[in-house]
This record gives C-alpha cells, structure tokens and sequence, in this order.
C-alpha cells in the first residue's frame, strides 16, 4: 500500500513538472499567459509556469526570408513588368508578436506585394533598371513603418528577378547596340585626330631637317629588304637624286663632245687648269 502511494507520488509528481516546465531555445522568446492574460515574455533557459493555468507561446527571434511572388506591374511611363523580390524580417518584440498580429508571416507577404507595386509604379523604367537600390530603401522604409506596430523589423528588401515584354528586350538590345556603336566611331575618330596631330609635328621635323626624311627613307628601304620580295619600291625623293645624277653626267657628256672647249686639268698642286 506504501509503495502504491508513493508511486502515485512519484507519477502525478512527473505529471506537474512535465506540464509547468519549459525550455526556451537561445534564439527563442517565451510569451507567458495567465487565464488569456500576458505576464512576461521569458528570456532563453530553463522556465518554470504555473501548470493548466499559465500557457507559453514560443516565438522564434531569426531573420526570416520571405519570397514576394511575381506580378505585374505598370510603371509610370506605362510599361508593364514582371517583378519578384524578397524580404528579410525578424521579430524584435514577441509580445507585439503574438498580440497585435494573428499570422505575421500572411501579412508580411500581403503588405510587401501592395507596397512594391505602389513604389515600383512611381518610377521609369530605366529608374527601375539602375537605381534598384533606392527602390529597395524606399520599400523597406513603408514596410518599417507598419511592421514595427506588430513588433516586426524589415532588415532588408531585394528585387530579385524582372521580366520584360519581348518587343521591349529587343527595343532595348538595339538601343544598346547603337550606344556601342557610337562609343567605338568616337574612340575611332579620338584615334584620328591623334594620329594627324603626330604626323604633323613628324612633317615639321623633317622639314626642318631634311636629312632626317633621307634616314626615314633608308629606314624604308631596310624595313623592305627584310622580305624576300621581287619588286623594290624606292621613294620618291631617292628617285629625284638619281634623275639629278643622270642630267649631270648627260650634260658632262654634251660638253666633252664639243670641239674647241677646252677641258680642266688638274695640276700637280691639285688646282684645274685648262687646255687649249
């Protein structure tokens, strides 16, 4: 009869601090109620609650990742886009948590896709395009100002995909495809202008010197007889010395050819004298 006693000691003993003990998780917060009255909100641990009375409700303190499903919106230069994104939340007061807001993930999701389609709806395409990041502030900063009222913080929001109508795509591959066009005719003529200027102040310098354009052209002719190559081409000022040469000797020729001319001789002390 003792040891049933103290059995049923032992059992209902087991009983009420199965039902009064509570662990709370590191990352968790307990929201303790007492006849469908809030107490407190336990910290981390080992916690003890007063059994069929008091009931805790653990509420999770993560950064949750939320999906914003895909949806059409029109921008405000009426172009209808596809755009998805996510949002980060965690919860800074679980009080709040439980109390103001039933299902906080539902609203969460309902209150990100209304407020990225009104900023989204406010900006051009091409705003849309290259300042995501300024969209992102400003959806994050309207979802803030609701979500801390149920105890919720929005740490982040990304556009993550935006789909385009097909004619726009294309639209937009041929305008880019000009702009690079134009960018290599500007570096193309930059280049132009480069080149002209350095040949001009090349002219000069020759001009200046002269024996430098004959360096050039022995340049010319060394740079051409590297190859193996059947045709010599010569500049044109080589050429001109060498008519100058020709004229020289035919007018020697000419006047060695007339009787009665008298032709230099060199005398021993190397001065020209002439002959009858």
């Amino acid at each position: 009869m003792v040891l049933t006693i103290i059995a049923v000691i032992v059992l209902v003993v087991l009983i009420v601090a199965g039902l009064s003990i509570r662990v709370v998780l590191q990352y968790q917060r307990g929201v303790v109620f007492r006849l469908g009255r809030v107490i407190g909100v336990r910290d981390p641990g080992l916690n003890f609650i007063v059994p069929v009375i008091d009931r805790m409700q653990k509420v999770s303190m993560r950064i949750v990742t939320r999906p914003i499903q895909s949806q059409g919106i029109i921008t405000c230069d009426n172009v209808s886009v596809d755009i998805s994104a996510v949002a980060y939340f965690r919860v800074v007061d679980a009080r709040k948590s439980v109390v103001v807001i039933e299902n906080v993930l539902a609203a969460i999701d309902q209150i990100a896709q209304t407020t990225l389609r009104k900023v989204v709806g406010q900006h051009a395409l091409d705003q849309i395009l290259a300042e995501t990041d300024t969209i992102n502030a400003d959806i994050r900063q309207i979802l803030d100002t609701t979500t801390l009222e149920w105890g919720v913080e929005v740490t982040l929001v990304e556009l993550k995909d935006i789909q385009l109508p097909a004619g726009m795509q294309r639209a937009m591959a041929r305008q880019a495809e000009a702009e690079r066009e134009k960018r290599a005719k500007i570096i193309a003529a930059e280049g132009e202008s480069l080149a002209a200027a350095a040949l001009g102040e090349a002219s000069d310098t020759m001009m200046a010197h002269p024996l430098a354009l004959q360096l050039r052209n022995l340049q010319t002719l060394v740079e051409l007889g590297v190859d193996k190559n059947t045709t010599v081409v010569f500049p044109a000022p080589l050429m001109s010395a060498i008519s100058d040469i020709g004229g020289f000797f035919a007018r020697e020729t000419a006047a060695a050819a007339k009787p009665g001319v008298s032709q230099p001789m060199p005398t021993p002390n190397g001065t020209l004298e002439s002959a009858s």
